[in-house]
């Protein structure tokens, strides 16, 4: 009576012990895909995986161009302090401008632009600083594309009539006229073969 009430425990122990094992199974696929939906948030995360942000133009941080005094530093300080401009003036030599910008890549997509500034120097003809102004990501002005076309000269014809208007334009026998007008023959006399001429016929 003993060794199959014992018996029964063990077959009982055995089966919530295969239950347990079944259901974990089952979990094991949502475990896993828990883990790769978190995975990218957690790699986000990381500097290393963070894109490289990538800089453009004279980069100049605050600390170098408030050095510069308006009405005492020359060009010559400015070239020392900050280097050559990136541009100048279209009109006006006198006006430097530089210009930096630092973008971080994105995936399929264009790049985004994480900081944005343009110091623009004015001199006088003396070579004296005479204002200084910057301008950041901010003060930038979107400029959107015009929808309307340039009109240009001639007609307007569209293809099919470009096509039908050249028909009969081109005629390949207009510069063999006395060849075979019969007036003149190719010799220059007035022997030709067409209607008119003479012709080869014997008298």
């Amino acid at each position: 009576m003993q060794s199959s009430t014992s018996s029964l425990r063990d077959v009982n122990r055995d089966r919530a012990r295969a239950m347990r094992f079944s259901a974990v199974a089952r979990h094991k696929p949502l475990r896993r895909l828990a883990a790769l939906a978190l995975l990218p948030a957690l790699l986000g995360g990381c500097a290393i995986f963070r894109p490289i942000p990538i800089s453009r133009g004279s980069l100049i941080e605050k600390s170098d161009y408030v050095q510069l005094k308006p009405g005492t530093s020359t060009r010559s300080d400015v070239l020392d302090l900050l280097g050559s401009p990136t541009a100048k003036s279209t009109f006006n030599d006198n006006t430097w401008i530089y210009i930096s910008l630092v973008t971080a890549p994105t995936p399929l997509g264009f790049p985004h632009i994480e900081k944005q500034q343009v110091v623009v120097l004015a001199f006088d003809n003396g070579g004296v600083l005479r204002h200084l102004e910057t301008l950041h990501k901010k003060d930038a002005i979107d400029v959107g594309m015009v929808s309307q076309t340039t009109p240009t000269p001639g007609s307007h014809n569209n293809l099919l009539q470009q096509l039908l208007g050249n028909v009969g334009r081109y005629n390949p026998m207009a510069n063999m006229g006395s060849t075979f007008a019969g007036s003149q023959g190719p010799l220059g006399g007035s022997i030709g073969t067409g209607n008119g001429g003479q012709g080869n016929s014997l008298p």
